[in-house]
């Protein structure tokens, strides 16, 4: 009886965070697992979540990747996390062409927000410092590169 019991509640924890938001598998497993569940029950019920279509990986990198690159976050960064997540290798590129329209018009977007003066009159150490900034928003040195060179 006590098996049944669990399994609801587990049941009701997944469906819970599920209606807050979209979870990847792993993140459910986790978050459930703490509150001292059986793990391989949780994965039980994350599995008929998921065939029922309550739950799904391509639905949660779909809409962390929107989130992200609408917080102004770069293919590599967000690709990371969706990674470290348990979502990874799924396409997300449909969100920045959905927002912005292209990773290069979103890096720009990113630039002109944080600087507004000409590149043109930056010395290299001022454009090495810009570069990193850009880097540690998730966008590649080869998309930089042409973006300054485009500038």
């Amino acid at each position: 009886m006590t098996e049944v019991a669990d399994y609801q509640a587990i049941k009701s924890a997944c469906l819970y965070y599920l209606a807050r938001r979209e979870h990847s598998q792993q993140e459910l497993l986790t978050k459930v697992a703490e509150k001292g569940f059986v793990r391989s029950m949780i994965q039980e019920v994350v599995s008929e979540l998921e065939e029922r279509g309550l739950q799904s990986n391509a639905r949660f990198a779909e809409s962390y990747a929107r989130h992200r690159v609408q917080r102004g976050f770069g293919p590599l960064h967000i690709g990371a996390a969706l990674q470290q997540r348990g979502a990874g290798g799924y396409d997300f590129d449909m969100a920045v062409e959905d927002i912005v329209g292209s990773w290069a018009l979103l890096l720009e977007q990113v630039y002109t927000k944080k600087y507004t003066d000409k590149l043109a009159s930056l010395d290299s150490k001022e454009r090495l410092k810009r570069s990193r900034f850009l880097q540690q928003r998730g966008f590649s040195g080869e998309m930089i590169n042409q973006f300054f060179r485009q500038l």
